[in-house]
Parts: structure tokens; C-alpha cells; sequence
């Protein structure tokens, strides 16, 4: 028999987000480490917020939200706010109850500006990492770098003189500027949109773009990310954060870094020495010779390390599928600090695989 097509809207229900959610879905696994880790943050927040005033967005609701706009890919957090509304997988995974109201995109966007002044990305980064049960999956001698473009969330028509001069863009919403023939440079010019941008060319005969670089560190065992930065896109912007990130590995005992050609320097592979590292770097032989020679080369994990570090695109590339491609944010500040919850995410994606696995 047909069924008729009724409406209930005058109807309860009583069937809480918790009932809705199915006991094999994957968000499941993810959220129990989402949780634990936001336990462990929780005196670090406390030294974030006064202890007067209108109660703000708990910052644990805040972070699990942007969380699930990486995971989801949401190109807005206006979005993020409207899914929260009707989605009762969101609703699960942030806490908020059926009927509970959703936030306001600008108060939303006020109290995540509250969490980069603390640098919670990177903590957060760091907490989940910090958990047992993780640890155990992280090697401490074999490691990749690589860096990779973010675009900015600026216009090259918005790429003027400093000084001021220059013909303005026609009139119109996306008005027209012809600037071609016109010499611009980093130090002449600069965004008018997000000033700290860089007019950045990745290779011959490829397009010049306002650009951030990012940077990751990558574990060689389960190619999870253990360290990430954001700076402004220079030619030894790869190399100088490489050498930072690669410092700040705790311990002093012998390790193997992974890396592409762009990294065969003679400065960066005395860098790698000087820390302890060995430099397992392809070796850039077109027109030049190598800073890599037989030391390096005659060991068999110096090939295990060129095929595992290809990994590290991996990262890259779900990071950039998560809505980075193209900044969403103006400013380095902004810009690196959802890269890191980004990066966080990618390890959230991964992690319960590999611990059902261990």
C-alpha cells in the first residue's frame, strides 16, 4: 500500500544526536581522540578568558566546529553555521544539543580570533600527538620536510606601488588594470588587499601569485605530520624552516631527514650535520654538482628515505583539498594558524586506522 505523504511538524521527538549517529561511523574514533585531547588542554584554555563577563563560545564547541569544516571541506564558516543548524552529524560531533540555538558567524569568527592569540592550533597539534597510545606510532630518527604554496586570499590587481602611484583598477565590482610591461617586485610593491603576501613564481613558466608558503614535517613510519610553519614565500623560505622545524626535534640522538633537489645546498646540508641529521636529499645534478656525495649515498636508507618522503604530497594535497588551496584568511597569523589545525585534522583523518592496525 502506498504511504501518504504527510507532514509532522507539530510532532516531538525524542530521539537525542547521540541515537542518530551510526556506531561505525568513522567520526566516532575521531571524536574519542578529539576529546581527550581537548581534557588535556583544558587549564590552557582557562588562562585564555576572564573569569567575568557574558560566557563565550566554549572553546572546545569552537575547535571540534573548525575541525569538521576541514574534514568536510566548508568554504566559509558563514556555511559552517548554517550546516550546524540542520546537520545533526555536525551537531553530534560539536555537542550542541537538537535544540540548542547556533552561534552568530560573527561571534563565531570573534571567538576563534580568541584562540589565535593562544596558539591552540599548534598546541592542539601537539596534545594529540602527546597521546599514548599515538606516541607509539611516531618514529624519532626518520623524518621528511617539504614546503608548498598557499595561495592568498588576494588579487594580483591589488599587487600596487608602495609609494602610491600607479593607475588605479577601472571602475565596476572587478574593474579592469592593465599591468603589463610594468616592473613589480616584493620590495617595490605590495597587496593593498593582504599586505603580507608575496608575489611568489613556483617555476619557470609558471604564473607569478600572491602567495604564503607552508611547511611540514613529516614522521617516516606512518607519514603522520609532527611539525608545520607558515612564512612569507621566499626563495629560502623551504630550507630556512626546514632547519627550524628540524631543531626543534627534541633530543639530540642521530636522525635521517628526507627532502626533494630544491634542499641540495651546501648550506642546508651543513645545517643538517650540524644538528645531528643525516641529509638524505635528491641530489640536484643538472648544471651543477650535488652537495650530496657518497656519505650519504652508500647507505641503503638514503633510498628508503627519497621513496617515503614522497609521502609528505600526501599531506599537501589533503590539506589543500580541506580548503586551503586558497586562503580563506588575510594576514601569516590567520593564514598559519589554520594550517596547523589543518594539518591536526589530517592526523585526526588517519589515526584510527592506524591504531585499530597497531
Amino acid at each position: 500500500m502506498r504511504g501518504l505523504d504527510e507532514r509532522s511538524e507539530g510532532l516531538f521527538s525524542y530521539v537525542s544526536c547521540e541515537a542518530r549517529v551510526p556506531a561505525s561511523h568513522p567520526l566516532r574514533p575521531i571524536r574519542a581522540i578529539v576529546d581527550e585531547a581537548l581534557e588535556v588542554m583544558s587549564p590552557a584554555f582557562e588562562g585564555l578568558y576572564s573569569r567575568i563577563g557574558r560566557p563565550s563560545i566554549p572553546p572546545e564547541k569552537l575547535l571540534r566546529a573548525l575541525l569538521l569544516q576541514a574534514f568536510y571541506s566548508v568554504r566559509s564558516e558563514r556555511q559552517l553555521m548554517e550546516q550546524l543548524d540542520y546537520n545533526l552529524l555536525f551537531r553530534w560531533f560539536v555537542g550542541l544539543s537538537m535544540d540548542a540555538p547556533v552561534w552568530d558567524v560573527t561571534v563565531f569568527t570573534k571567538n576563534r580570533e580568541r584562540l589565535l592569540a593562544g596558539d591552540v592550533a599548534a598546541k592542539f597539534l601537539a596534545t594529540v600527538l602527546d597521546q599514548p597510545r599515538v606516541r607509539t606510532l611516531l618514529s624519532d630518527e626518520h623524518f621528511s620536510v617539504d614546503g608548498t604554496l598557499i595561495e592568498a586570499w588576494a588579487s594580483v590587481k591589488s599587487f600596487r606601488p608602495k609609494d602610491g602611484s600607479g593607475e588605479p583598477p577601472g571602475p565596476g565590482r572587478n574593474g579592469e588594470r592593465d599591468f603589463h610591461g610594468e616592473k613589480r617586485s616584493n620590495e617595490t610593491h605590495a597587496s593593498t588587499t593582504d599586505p603580507e603576501a608575496r608575489l611568489y613564481r613556483k617555476g619557470n613558466g609558471q604564473p607569478a601569485k600572491l602567495a604564503f608558503m607552508g611547511h611540514a614535517l613529516m614522521e617516516n613510519r606512518h607519514a603522520l605530520v609532527v611539525d608545520v610553519r607558515l612564512t612569507a614565500a621566499t626563495g629560502l623560505a623551504e630550507r630556512e624552516a626546514a632547519v627550524a622545524m628540524v631543531e626543534a626535534i627534541p633530543g639530540r640522538h642521530r636522525i635521517t631527514v628526507g627532502a626533494d633537489k630544491a634542499y641540495d645546498t651546501r648550506d642546508f646540508v651543513a645545517n643538517m650535520r650540524e644538528l645531528g641529521a643525516a641529509p638524505h636529499v635528491a641530489q640536484n645534478t643538472n648544471n651543477r654538482r650535488s652537495a650530496i656525495d657518497g656519505r650519504t649515498t652508500r647507505h641503503p636508507g638514503y633510498a628508503v628515505s627519497l621513496r617515503i618522503r614522497k609521502r609528505i604530497e600526501e599531506v599537501f594535497g589533503w590539506i589543500k583539498g580541506a580548503g586551503l588551496r586558497k586562503a580563506r584568511h588575510r594576514g601569516t597569523a590567520r593564514v598559519g594558524w589554520m594550517f596547523t589545525l589543518t594539518a591536526a585534522a589530517y592526523n585526526l583523518i588517519r589515526l584510527p586506522k592506524l591504531l585499530a592496525a597497531a
